[in-house]
């Protein structure tokens, strides 16, 4: 199934892809005993809660006529490539967000400021109107909400997923990029809380 979206998106380069159809969500079935590891999930999310991560909200346009934008936090984002310029994001495979974002075909990545946890917790809340009252404008190439504060932001087409576990790994080509006039503090997340960069 991913392999076949794969083949799908990398055929579709164009600088504003059409948008692509949402991916079936993929079975999950219970993971057997034995292929289990022997880690604890409890101490697996204490430890790696010691790798403090940036923090940006993920949207996409309306995919269709009477759609509403979709968004999501999301703390595992990464650059990924040069040239070409590729950037991935990951999102669990029960996500409801995901498939309005694979409908569109296009994100935007908001890298959040200091200032912005709670424009983080609320695109963390599911079933919400996630944009009520939230100041954005349209990304360039793709017309994905662009968040108003965000210290950063990466325009891009869907590129290549790959399934990982029990998430998604979207690679997204950039298309357009730029950051806030008077950028502030990026937004940290480290033990399970918000933070700031410390400064000497």
């Amino acid at each position: 199934m991913a392999e076949a979206a794969v083949r799908y998106l990398r055929s579709n380069r164009t600088p504003a892809p059409e948008p692509v159809e949402a991916l079936p969500r993929p079975d999950l079935r219970c993971v057997a005993e034995d292929e289990r590891a022997p880690i604890d999930p409890r101490e697996f999310r204490r430890v790696l809660g010691n790798f403090a991560t940036g923090v940006a909200v993920i949207t996409a346009p309306p995919a269709a006529d009477g759609d509403s934008p979709a968004g999501f936090a999301c703390q595992s984002f990464t650059s990924l490539s040069l040239t070409p310029p590729l950037v991935a994001f990951m999102v669990g495979r029960t996500s409801t967000t995901w498939p309005r974002i694979a409908r569109a075909g296009v994100f935007c990545v908001n890298v959040l400021g200091a200032g912005q946890g709670e424009l983080c917790r609320a695109f963390a809340v599911s079933g919400a109107d996630k944009f009520a009252g939230v100041a954005h404008d349209a990304a360039p190439v793709s017309g994905s909400p662009r968040l108003t504060g965000a210290v950063a932001w990466i325009d891009c087409a869907i590129h290549a997923v790959h399934t990982g576990g029990d998430h998604l790994i979207v690679v997204g080509r950039v298309n357009a990029l730029g950051t806030a006039d008077d950028p502030s503090d990026p937004l940290l997340f480290h033990q399970g809380r918000f933070t700031r960069p410390a400064h000497p």
